[in-house]
């Protein structure tokens, strides 16, 4: 090998132009005079001292208690008697077709069956919930409850 074959294992470094026309000249980019100019420059902005101010909104506040699933619908047996024939059966979904109960934001909602009113008819009742009074009146009937 001859000097002329060798070669640098570090290119030349870049030249840096001072003043307006290099990268790194005059306030080497740190911009104008001031708070702005001097090292370990860290305003906070306007927005964190507005966001550090509102108050955190732990857990469910006031609500703790209140259960995310909705209240359930009353319906009186003496309402079904009105609207069911012997032997049908009754779920949410068969009182919204009657009338009977509407959907709270296009969902089922929970219906419960209280025992107001006498039965006479045979019902077999599912997917609702049913007091106790209720299930004697329907039990007696001759119906059944699941």
């Amino acid at each position: 090998m001859q000097t002329h074959q060798l070669k640098r294992t570090h290119k030349n470094m870049k030249r840096v132009t001072v003043a307006r026309g290099g990268k790194r000249g005059k306030t080497s980019g740190r911009g104008g005079k001031g708070q702005t100019a001097r090292a370990g420059n860290k305003r906070r902005s306007e927005w964190r001292d507005i966001i550090k101010k509102l108050p955190k909104l732990r857990g469910r506040g006031v609500n703790s208690n209140k259960s995310f699933q909705g209240e359930a619908i009353a319906v009186n047996i003496e309402r079904l008697e009105a609207v069911f024939a012997a032997g049908d059966s009754v779920t949410p979904t068969i009182l919204i077709e009657k009338g009977i109960v509407k959907t709270e934001s296009g969902n089922n909602p929970i219906v419960k069956i209280l025992g107001d009113g006498e039965l006479t008819k045979k019902l077999n009742i599912s997917g609702c919930k049913v007091s106790a009074s209720a299930k004697t009146k329907i039990e007696k009937a001759g119906g059944s409850v699941k």
